[in-house]
């Protein structure tokens, strides 16, 4: 019995030394399958390892996911991705067909770009391979730099681009926020007659998509706008907001913001019927307060509000703090950053978003409205904005460099400018995806110019 317990141990033992060298044979298998003479690129939280990638011409990249949750490896600009890899897995990247120059590689799961899985792919002539790191000496530094100069060219183009229309006007077809005259009734209500439909909407320089716009009843297309018409009325006016339905979908209008009637709240199957396409439906109510407020649409609104059914409505001023200058100018925000309107002030991405311009001295109230699906927090570079409200009311006034603004909220905020800060600043959203890309800065970007 001995004797056999024995032999049945050492057989096992034998059968799990035969089986360990299988897998690692298996092993060295797929690390040849994956190109293992060519580079090796690991995936972790969050980051790609190396973050600058030097490989030839038509290499294979060996990609391994090193950490403990689902990553791919992309390359930007391409169809060339890996399939996403759980913990452990390794998976080829062929760079054939790709030529000479450099690449941006990310991880494409949702997020994970953003929280730093990104560098740069090299790609060279026959020789070349092996990850470098910044600043490495040899052909590859000569390279980069050649890179970064060009880069810095196209960066330096669309700045040119947005200080062009100081002199020679906006770069883009159609502005918003264009206030809308009321039709004044017999017993002083003040109509406003407004109607959505899909138009033509330029983001940016040669960016143009199919907004849904409101404009003027019967207005011709090109004053159908992103945002729509900026609409103010005074503290006790009555109120009559026709609305006309041509888009292709139901809707409705909420004015969000606003102490109306119930049946004014415009939420379809709620508080009314949904608008249906080529109807007209009226709200009135009376305006009981001042107030920063928007409308948008209140169905379909997952689309329908970042695709452009938005615009600003106003009741009569805010209180200006003790000891504060009553504003000069008073400019209208609005933030988006998703649908066929995407990242953008005011329905434009720079270059295409309009500079804040003051002399010394002047007050300027910047009104914040988020229409958007994410937080922003809009960041002024060099002066001061000193905040006096939120949703239109009146708060103890604080100052800041950055203030977060979430979705559907307004705050409202005083900027004035001394003698010593002429210039031009940034003013974007410190979220700084929102703001830059690879080609240069785009989106959530504007400036405050002193002059």
């Amino acid at each position: 019995m001995m004797f056999t317990v024995l032999t049945v141990v050492l057989a096992f033992a034998a059968l799990v030394v035969a089986g360990q060298a299988l897998s690692k044979s298996k092993d060295a298998e797929q690390t040849a399958a994956l190109g293992g003479s060519g580079t090796s690129v690991s995936l972790k939280e969050f980051a790609i390892t190396p973050d600058m990638v030097d490989a030839a011409k038509d290499s294979v990249l060996a990609v391994s996911n090193d950490g403990t949750v689902v990553h791919n490896l992309a390359i930007k600009g391409t169809d060339k991705k890996t399939a996403d890899l759980k913990p452990g897995e390794k998976a080829s990247l062929d760079l054939g067909g790709l030529k000479a120059g450099n690449y941006t590689i990310y991880c494409a799961i949702p997020g994970h770009e953003g929280a730093g899985m990104k560098g740069m792919l090299m790609i060279g002539g026959a020789s070349g391979g092996g990850g470098v790191a910044s600043g490495s000496a040899g052909g590859t530094a000569k390279q980069l730099l050649a890179g970064n100069d060009a880069e810095d060219a196209q960066q330096k183009k669309v700045v040119d681009a947005y200080v062009a229309q100081l002199e020679k006007g906006p770069n883009t077809k159609g502005v918003g926020n264009q206030p809308l005259a009321p039709n004044v009734l017999a017993d002083g209500t003040k109509e406003f007659k407004v109607t959505s439909k899909v138009v033509d909407w330029e983001v940016e320089p040669g960016k143009t998509v199919r907004a849904w716009a409101y404009g003027p009843t019967g207005a011709p297309d090109d004053q159908f706008t992103v945002p729509g018409p900026l609409i103010k009325v005074d503290v006790g006016d009555k109120v009559r907001f026709v609305f006309k339905n041509e888009l292709p979908q139901s809707s409705a209008v909420h004015f969000h913001g606003l102490e109306l009637p119930n049946s004014m709240d415009g939420v379809p199957f709620v508080t009314q019927d949904p608008v249906k396409p080529g109807e007209t439906f009226v709200y009135e109510f009376v305006a009981n307060r001042a107030q920063v407020s928007m409308y948008h649409s209140h169905h379909h609104a997952e689309h329908q509000v970042p695709d452009g059914q938005l615009g600003v409505f106003q009741i009569g001023d805010l209180p200006i703090p003790a000891g504060r200058n009553a504003p000069d100018q008073v400019v209208p925000m609005v933030l988006n950053d998703a649908g066929v309107v995407g990242l953008t002030l005011n329905a434009k991405s720079f270059p295409a978003t309009a500079p804040v311009i003051a002399s010394p001295g002047q007050t300027v109230r910047v009104d914040y409205y988020n229409e958007g699906l994410q937080i922003h927090p809009m960041h002024l570079h060099g002066i001061i904005q000193t905040v006096i409200a939120k949703d239109g009311y009146p708060i103890t006034p604080y100052e800041a460099d950055t203030l977060n603004v979430a979705p559907g909220e307004r705050w409202s905020v005083l900027i004035t400018p001394r003698a010593d800060q002429i210039g031009v600043w940034a003013y974007h959203c410190h979220i700084l995806t929102h703001a830059e890309r690879d080609n240069g800065m785009f989106g959530m970007v504007t400036t405050f110019i002193v002059k």
